[in-house]
């Protein structure tokens, strides 16, 4: 028990917090509630965190072991060698190609799910993570990658963390914090934990896949992010993804070669980005059931990778290499192509993975070739800056997040003007590809499913809204038969000023207003003075489709029309559609900014 001197003094608190409601109409808490709020956020912030980063942690180290055990097996089966290369690579590829179709039967799986789902499902006020194929995902990212597919491990993480924050929301029915906010604790934990960078985790979570901030949705998502590094770090250990040790100086002198360098980088993001839509175009041209196809990638990867194995993978190791100043012009170029096309044809044809590893493989070989290509005709550039630009550059523009990359970037290196450099190349390679592809690769993915974010998430409520959640079944109705004078005297005493004339079986024949009626003769028959093209709605129409109906519509009601059966379902209003959207505006102003 509390002593009665501190009950009082909560209790008057408490009184000054109401008045400050009352006064100036703000959105406070008294202390209990907000101090109930407040554990709710540390729970679900830690407890996110905490589940994340054992899997994540879990998943990488998994990857690093059958990595080793991989390429270990090359030199051991001297039987398998060929070409000089190993078929080692290949053997993998196929194996994980057979565990991927059983992937997919035993979870019933007909689409992998990403980054790209977890960014839709945050931006719906009531849609839940489909738990089954979020996990089955994740299990069959770990296969190809643990077989050695060209992809990335930080996609599939993402989405993990996402379908864990939902699960979690679903089992304990936490109704206080919105599923936006568990969706962003667990992408945040994902990122925080892969790449040792909570800061990034944090930014990531707002930028990429939320969009929007709030103090309510920041302090959840920043306990998951940093809560994820300290554990992944006592318990596996913190050593950076990336090595890079070297000092940055004389930046001025580099400015425009970045400013032309993010211009190019983000032609190389983009022409990555239309690789993979079209290698998986090619795909579904085919017609080929999923295994066949997975076998097509695992075999040609696997071939290419006899000659060159650095294409295999996410390509963290060669990035170091990299960023070390390793690797020749030629190959360097050589390599960016590769790792290009082997990525489009992995995830393309099924050999399921991330986007981002690749992403950021791609962009410092590329910038790599550019600075050692500059070295070569006499040009003088800072050492290391280009491939850092480069793999920012590029990775920004394809998950269209610049400011995380940068964050990435600054964490891994510790080196405020690496960051700098990048965040120039960054935003305009990010800047470029908005303008002539779109703001990311999992957005073009979401709109060639018919669902364009950039319309905010009013728009998308709206659309998955029916019009029969507003529909008024009270109007004024007559029969065929009808005479004028009948359908008058119905609409003078509902008080309306419209009607509609209805057949058998709820048929829909037409519809009249009084001003026309009392125009007409009072015996004549109602059908021949029936509107001839009255505004209509179809039954199963959104509301927003409605609303955009409604905007060129001048009356009373619009009849909602079965078209299948020719069924009149209802009647809408204009002010039954605007006072839809308006509920939700007001959700999603509440969601975006509480």
């Amino acid at each position: 028990m509390l002593p009665n001197w501190w009950r009082s003094n909560i209790f008057m608190i408490d009184k000054l917090v109401a008045s400050n409601v009352m006064k100036h109409g703000m959105k406070h808490y008294s202390i209990g509630r907000a101090s109930q709020f407040v554990f709710v956020t540390l729970v679900t912030g830690t407890g996110i965190g905490l589940s994340v980063s054992l899997v994540a942690s879990l998943f990488v180290a998994g990857l690093h072991f059958l990595t080793d055990h991989r390429q270990s097996m090359g030199g051991i089966f001297s039987n398998l060698q060929f070409a000089g290369g190993s078929l080692v690579p290949m053997l993998w590829l196929i194996g994980a190609a057979f565990l991927l179709w059983g992937v997919r039967r035993l979870f019933g799986i007909t689409r992998w799910h990403g980054p790209a789902d977890s960014i839709f499902a945050a931006h719906r006020l009531d849609n839940e993570i489909d738990v089954k194929a979020g996990i089955g995902s994740t299990i069959a990212a770990f296969i190809a990658m643990g077989g050695g597919a060209s992809v990335g491990q930080y996609g599939p993480l993402v989405h993990f963390g996402a379908t864990i924050g939902s699960y979690i929301r679903q089992v304990f029915g936490n109704k206080v914090i919105g599923i936006d906010v568990f969706i962003g604790c667990g992408v945040a934990a994902a990122i925080a934990a892969g790449f040792h960078a909570p800061i990034a985790g944090i930014v990531f979570a707002h930028e990429a896949v939320l969009r929007h901030f709030s103090f309510r949705a920041l302090t959840p998502i920043a306990i998951s992010s940093i809560t994820s590094v300290w554990f992944a770090t006592a318990i596996f250990g913190g050593d950076p993804l990336f090595a890079l040790d070297a000092a940055a100086t004389d930046l001025l002198q580099m400015v425009p070669i970045l400013l032309a360098s993010g211009l190019l980088f983000g032609v190389i993001a983009m022409l990555f980005m239309l690789a993979l839509f079209k290698s998986a175009a090619i795909a579904a041209k085919t017609g080929l059931p999923p295994l066949v196809l997975t076998l097509i990638a695992a075999v040609i990867c696997g071939g290419v990778a006899i000659f060159v194995p650095e294409i295999l993978g996410s390509g963290i190791a060669e990035i170091n290499v990299i960023f070390g100043g390793g690797y020749a012009l030629g190959f360097l170029f050589l390599l960016f192509v590769l790792k290009l096309l082997a990525t489009s044809l992995c995830i393309g044809f099924g050999l399921f993975g991330g986007v981002f590893s690749p992403a950021a493989m791609i962009g410092a070989a590329a910038g790599g070739f550019i600075s050692k290509f500059m070295a070569a005709v006499g040009f003088v550039t800072v050492p290391h800056l280009l491939p850092v630009a480069g793999f920012a550059a590029v990775t920004a523009a394809v998950v269209g997040a610049p400011i995380s990359v940068v964050l990435v970037v600054f964490e891994l290196t510790q080196s405020y003007e690496f960051a700098v450099a990048a965040m120039l190349a960054a935003v305009i390679a990010t800047f470029f590809t908005s303008l002539v592809f779109g703001h990311s690769f999992f957005d073009e993915q979401l709109l060639r499913r018919g669902i364009d974010l950039s319309r905010g998430r009013s728009d998308l409520e709206l659309q998955k809204q029916p019009i029969s959640t507003v529909l008024n079944y009270d109007f004024v109705f007559v029969v065929p038969e009808s005479k004028i004078k009948d359908a008058i005297k119905k609409l003078v005493k509902a008080g309306a000023s419209e009607g509609y004339c209805i057949g058998d079986d709820k048929k829909f024949v037409g519809k009249f207003s009084l001003q026309s009626l009392l125009a007409a003769p009072q015996r004549a028959p109602l059908k021949a003075h029936l509107m001839t093209e009255p505004v209509l709605l179809n039954h199963d129409a959104s509301i927003a489709q409605a609303m955009e109906v409604a905007s060129h519509f001048v009356g009373e009601t619009i009849p909602v029309i079965n078209h299948e059966n020719g069924q009149i379902a209802g009647v809408v209003s204009e002010g039954d559609i605007f006072g839809a959207y308006l509920t939700t505006q007001s959700r999603v102003r509440d969601l975006e900014h509480n």
